[in-house]
């Protein structure tokens, strides 16, 4: 392909045109850029069985519509997931409930656990993507400029390391008062800008701690 490689940590394929990942990746890559291609789909899972060291994975401006990432196994330090500027609709990052007498699933309790910074911005979601709290070590999520039209309850639940969320320029209206209630470490912002809120104030932000937490509500429909 058409990919810079600096022989060490990154790899650049920016702009090249391809419409798949590569599949001579150096396991010994930190970053790697695959941002504006004509990329469809994104598979987590090596074939070869063997982890990759990335940190930093940027996907952002490609023609992915549906992604799952419960089986990246294989991103054990993964830091930052960019998913920018995709088709984004469907953001599957819990598993399926087996049916009664089926085989039971494993638990996922090796989905990306260094994650720290999750950004879906500028995609198709009408939801907020289920099991968010299986992320463990998730502090920044960005989803601004989609079609997400409520919070509930269940959206942030087990998010215990959520410090920043963006939620700006989305069509919500309504907000459960419990949705942010469990967010302890919720201390840099919460953007709700240019959204559909009409619900009253305090409903919102009842439980969230003031002292230290910036909160955006400016252009809604109050």
């Amino acid at each position: 392909s058409e990919c810079r490689w600096d022989g060490q940590f990154l790899l650049n394929c920016s702009f090249t045109r391809i419409s798949a990942i590569p599949e001579d990746i150096s396991q010994t890559a930190v970053t790697a850029d695959l941002s504006y291609n004509n990329i469809k789909t994104f598979v987590c899972s090596d074939r070869r069985n063997e982890q990759w060291m990335l940190k930093h994975l940027n996907l952002s401006n490609n023609l992915i519509s549906e992604l799952t990432l419960t089986t990246c196994t294989n991103l054990p330090i993964l830091e930052t997931l960019n998913l920018n500027g995709n088709a984004i609709h469907t953001l599957t990052l819990d598993m399926p409930t087996p049916a009664h007498g089926s085989k039971k699933y494993s638990a996922v309790d090796r989905l990306l656990p260094a994650l720290r910074v999750l950004s879906v911005q500028r995609n198709n979601l009408n939801t907020v993507p289920r099991g968010l709290g299986l992320l463990q070590s998730l502090q920044t999520v960005h989803m601004s400029s989609n079609a997400i039209q409520q919070i509930d309850p269940k959206d942030f639940q087990n998010c215990s390391q959520l410090k920043d969320i963006d939620l700006r320029n989305n069509k919500i209206t309504k907000i459960h008062p419990d949705a942010f209630r469990d967010l302890n470490k919720l201390q840099v912002v919460v953007d709700l800008r240019e959204n559909a809120l009409t619900i009253p104030l305090p409903q919102i932000l009842v439980s969230l701690n003031f002292f230290q937490l910036e909160v955006y509500l400016s252009k809604n429909a109050w």
